[in-house]
């Protein structure tokens, strides 16, 4: 009964200190790529909402990246801690054989591996496919926020603008040129065109522009170029697309679908050709053969229940790295 206590308590310890490890490492990381995800708002015009569900849904992602080197320090210390209170001695000179100890550890390392597998498998590719499918469904619900003074922008589809000047929403020597014919009902013409829009003041709102003493310029491939000048005219820019990747990389895919794609190789498939399949084989290994480095890991580890003080190659330094090469 006080031995199953005793490994009770070291469960709790070491699972305690992974998961401490895991979300303080995960917090770090997700602060840095949050703050990069603000590109959502500043280029994109996406909705502040939109911006913080994004980042959590990619929290997931960043939990999974941690896994083995959370578990790798929490038995570290576990093990280093035991060590210098000299608790293991009174282990072993009541009985408690290391081989015992050994396997302890190798269990929780496979309730690691399982947890892990979840993440990998499942949870992870599930969260950054809501993640991807967020940002194709929402539309703009702000344009001023993308204006940047004497800088263009590419942000949206077929669009580019620069502005000389920018105060509040007023801005100053606008140019704005429609490559995808986007703003088509500007030109009489029924052909596309290209229009590059030439003003000298203009409002800025959420979803439109209001342009002042400008001419509208419209050119095609025969050479055909139409200059229509204008004292007022408002843009709506409601149904412009940002040029964000919509549609899922590999490691938005479900492991499913991977599996199923490499196994019935449909190359007819534009989102199952050969080289779709090169990637996937790594994304694979990542998701389903990563986790086992785990067990190995703990193995590795418990070599510092030997005694080492004179066995250079098998040190506490040289044992951790040995364990940090593996991942």
């Amino acid at each position: 009964m006080l031995q199953n206590k005793i490994y009770q308590n070291y469960i709790s310890e070491i699972l305690k200190t992974f998961f401490t490890i895991l979300l303080g490492l995960s917090a770090i990381a997700w602060t840095v790529r949050a703050v990069n995800f603000l590109d959502l708002i500043v280029d994109s015009g996406y909705p502040v909402l939109t911006y913080f569900l994004y980042s959590f849904l990619n929290l997931f992602s960043i939990v999974t990246k941690f896994f083995p080197l959370a578990f790798l320090l929490s038995l570290t210390i576990f093990i280093l801690r035991q060590i210098q209170d000299k608790e293991l001695i009174i282990l072993w000179t009541s009985g408690v054989k290391k081989i015992q100890l050994v396997k302890l550890f190798f269990f929780i390392s496979l309730f690691i591996t399982a947890l892990y597998l979840f993440f990998s498998i499942l949870l992870t590719p599930l969260a950054l496919n809501k993640s991807r499918i967020l940002l194709g469904d929402e539309k703009l619900t702000s344009f001023a926020p993308t204006i940047r003074e004497q800088q263009f922008s590419d942000s949206f589809n077929g669009l580019t603008f620069v502005v000389d000047e920018k105060i509040g929403n007023q801005i100053k020597n606008i140019f704005l040129q429609d490559d995808a014919n986007i703003l088509k009902n500007l030109s009489s013409k029924k052909y596309n065109s290209t229009k590059t829009i030439i003003a000298k003041t203009g409002l800025a709102n959420d979803r439109s522009m209001l342009l002042f003493d400008g001419k509208i310029i419209s050119s095609n491939d025969l050479y055909e170029n139409e200059i229509i000048k204008f004292d007022q005219l408002k843009i709506d820019l409601s149904d412009i697309k940002s040029t964000i990747i919509k549609k899922p990389k590999i490691q938005e895919t479900s492991t499913i679908k991977l599996l199923l794609c490499i196994k019935k190789n449909i190359i007819e498939n534009d989102s199952c050709n050969e080289n779709l399949i090169k990637e996937m084989i790594p994304a694979l290994n990542r998701r389903i053969i990563l986790p086992f480095f785990i067990p190995v890991i703990s193995l590795i580890t418990c070599i510092l229940l030997i005694d080492h003080k004179k066995k250079f190659l098998l040190n506490r330094t040289n044992i951790f790295l040995y364990s940090f090469f593996v991942l």
